[in-house]
This record gives structure tokens, sequence and C-alpha cells, in this order.
């Protein structure tokens, strides 16, 4: 929602907003001079011509309630999507995985490559300092949030999707359910589709676009990348070849090979708007991604700490796996917040063996998000069926931030892998590093 105030207020648009609480998303917008209430009231009506509310807003809430009895306008944001993306361009990026990273890439990249789009990611694209920005080009970068259907309001002409394992469990009951989900929005692309051959899910769909486009780590996509090895900045560097060609070497901060897919993907999509690989390499060298996305927090008395938006077991394995390759020798641990009890009730037995690549995990209490407390699928219970041989319960984040000061040494990496406000367990033990560390300066 703060992405969509952005871009209007960009086009000159008067946006005022609400919400329950202050959120890093919501001092970005007032930082543009958009005025933002910190509760639900009727007197922030003030006189609009649109209410635009999203998934999470009840309908029984006070302002929605308030606009439909004076005759005000209602939509949700998927059924926004159509007027904010009506006359543009537009690229839309989907999949289960890597969306973000990749929405924020192509972003970066069009940018650099002077096309000034217009753009929407799901989180703060570090090098741009914001999650949206209204562009002067024709080009609408946007990320395709599969939640509650809502990229079923787009009609992208360049669509990307990532990959398809089910998710949003409370949404889509089945795999089935999410699968034709994505059928129907790759049937609303009206110029190329770009699909990860590597991936099942994806690359089984074949959408009605007038073209498609694979990519992947198989030779046979039409996108493809080889001799893949990390390098000096935590990343990656491989050759790109398209239909069988070397197009050149890509260097990228972004560690693991579901990375080098998302940087595949976005070299895709510059190319079919006409730019080519070669004049995009130094800017994907300098691209060092998303907020939240295997996001280095700080680094005190030896102890490096990561945040990660993980909270699906195949992006749990993809951000330790990665952490694995970038930290070779570390003791890493993992500290899992639970994210929503439908998620955990659907995917409970790829939960359990998520975490190989992890030294120890601790398991805080569930981020429930939108939903009812289910007690089967407490924390204390998700850390009774994850299958590892350090796997702790550690209900509040000070418990767990102490416990990490107690255990953690030279060397050692914390990973926070959350969705929520677990993040906020790196932010104290490096707090408590530092004070410890500081105490010990004056000692």
């Amino acid at each position: 929602m703060s992405a969509i105030a952005q871009i209007l207020h960009g086009r000159g648009e008067h946006v005022t907003g609400s919400d329950r609480s202050r959120s890093l998303y919501s001092s970005a917008v007032e930082k543009l001079g958009i005025e933002v209430a910190y509760r639900h009231a009727r007197e922030n009506l003030i006189d609009p011509d649109l209410v635009v509310a999203s998934s999470a807003i009840p309908d029984e809430n006070i302002e929605l309630q308030a606009a439909r009895a004076a005759g005000i306008p209602v939509l949700r944001r998927n059924e926004f999507l159509p007027d904010l993306t009506a006359g543009y361009s537009t690229i839309a990026i989907a999949g289960t995985h890597g969306k973000t990273t990749t929405t924020g890439l192509v972003a970066w990249l069009m940018i650099q490559a002077e096309l000034d789009p217009s753009f929407m990611v799901g989180g703060i694209v570090g090098d741009l300092g914001t999650n949206a920005r209204a562009g002067n080009s024709a080009y609408f970068v946007i990320e395709a949030d599969e939640y509650d259907r809502a990229f079923l309001g787009l009609q992208p002409e360049i669509a990307v999707i990532t990959n398809v394992e089910h998710d949003h469990p409370d949404c889509y009951p089945t795999e089935r359910d999410f699968r034709e989900a994505f059928v129907n929005f790759s049937e609303q692309v009206t110029g190329t589709l770009v699909i990860c051959l590597d991936d099942p899910g994806a690359s089984e769909i074949t959408g009605t676009a007038a073209k498609r486009v694979s990519y992947g780590l198989q030779a046979s996509a039409d996108w493809s990348a080889e001799e893949i090895r990390p390098n000096s900045a935590g990343g990656s560097d491989f050759l790109i070849l398209h239909a069988g060609e070397t197009m050149g070497l890509a260097r990228t901060r972004l560690p693991g090979l579901h990375n080098v897919r998302n940087v595949l993907a976005a070299v895709v999509v510059l190319a079919i708007v006409g730019i080519p690989f070669n004049e995009l390499r130094e800017a994907l060298t300098e691209y060092h991604g998303v907020g939240r996305r295997f996001q280095v927090l700080g680094t005190e008395a030896g102890v490096t700490v990561i945040d990660d938006y993980a909270h699906h077991p195949t992006e749990i394995r993809a951000t330790l796996q990665a952490a694995r390759e970038r930290y070779p020798e570390a003791d890493i641990w993992a500290v899992f917040q639970p994210h929503t009890f439908s998620r955990l009730r659907a995917l409970e037995k790829e939960f359990s063996t998520s975490f190989e690549r992890a030294d120890h995990v601790l398991v805080t209490e569930v981020f429930a998000a939108r939903e009812e407390l289910d007690p089967a699928y407490a924390g204390i219970e998700i850390a009774g069926r994850i299958v590892h041989p350090d796997v702790r319960f550690s209900p509040t984040f000070e418990h767990t931030s102490g416990t990490l000061f107690q255990e953690v040494s030279a060397g050692s990496v914390v990973i926070t892998l959350s969705a929520g406000d677990g993040n906020q367990v790196g932010v104290l033990l490096l707090e408590k590093i530092k004070q410890n560390e500081g105490e010990r300066g004056h000692g």
C-alpha cells in the first residue's frame, strides 16, 4: 500500500492513509509529505474521491464502512491495479519465491539504462532507497503478488514466473488452486511470458502470450548460466548464454544459486526491452539487493547478523544453503519465526527438514499475522517437529537474543528467518554485543 501511495503522490495526486502503527514504510511516505493517521477512524476520510484498501483490512473496518455510507468508491488493492497501471507497458514479476529480488533488480537495471520506469517492489531496494517511484517513461515494473489473487488485476506486456510452489493456504487450500491462479495470470500476458525452466511448476505453464522465453541452469533453456563459482563479494560469477551463444561474464553480490536464476530472469527482461547484456554488466555488479533479503545487519566482535524474509521451507533451505556457501567454516545459527498457522499446517512435513544447513536452530513464537491462534501449531510445537540435532523453542525476542549473546562467538553467523518482526532478534543481539564490548573497553 505504501508503494501505491508513493506512485500516486509522484503523479501529483493528493494522498492520505491510515495504519495501526508506525513502520519503516509509513515513515517513508510521511517523508514525502503524505499524511498518515495511526488509527482507523471516520475523520481520516478527508472527502476523498476513492478509498483503496489492502487485503488485510476487513469489510467491517470503520473507514470502509464510512466511505461506503458516504457513497465514496472503495476498491481493494487488486481491484485498483488496472487503474494504476493503465496506459503503461507493464512488466510484472510473479512467483512463490524470488519475485521481490528480481523486481528490484529489473527496476535498478532499467534505471541505470536510463529507461526511467515507474516501479513497485515488495521491499526497500537498497541502492534506490525506496520500494516505489513514479517514473517518466512508458514502463511500469511491478511485483505481481499472488496473495488474494492480486496479480490477476494485471495485464502485463512482459511477465516473469520464477517458480510455482504451493503457498498461502488461507487463500489457496490446494496446490491445484494455487497453480490455477498462475495459469490465469499467464493467460493475461499480452506480449512475452518468461518462465524458469528449472522449476517444475513454472515450466508447465504455457500461457497464451505471443512469445514464451525460458531461463535456468539447464542448457536447454533459451537463456542459461554455466561455470558458476563464488566470488569475493559473497555472490557468484557465471557465464550467461543465449541460444547456446556466450553473452559474457556476469558478476553479482547476491548469494546462492537461486539468485543466479533471479539475475538471469532480469537479464532476459532487459533484453526484451532492448538492452543487451554487455550494457548491464557494471550495474549488475553494483546491485546490493532488497532489504530483508540476505541483508547483513552488522558485525560485532566477529559475529555477523543477517536478516532474511524466508518463511517458506524452500526459501529457508535456499537461504541457509547460500549462507553455508558464503561462510563455509562458520557456526550458523538459524532463528526462525514461524509465519501464519495455515502455512505451518499445510507445509508441516516440508518445514521439518528445512534446517539441515544450520548448526543451531532457535524457534520463536508464531507470527500469526491475520490468523487466529492454533495451539497445535504454536512455536513450541513447531520446534518439536523440526528434525535437527540442536533445535530449541525460544518464546520471546529478549530470551532469544539473550541465548545467542551467551552462546555465539567470533566467527558465528546468525540468520533471522522471518516475514514478521523476527529481525528484531538480530538488532537486539548486535546491541547486546556492542554494549558488552563498550563495557569491556572501559573496564
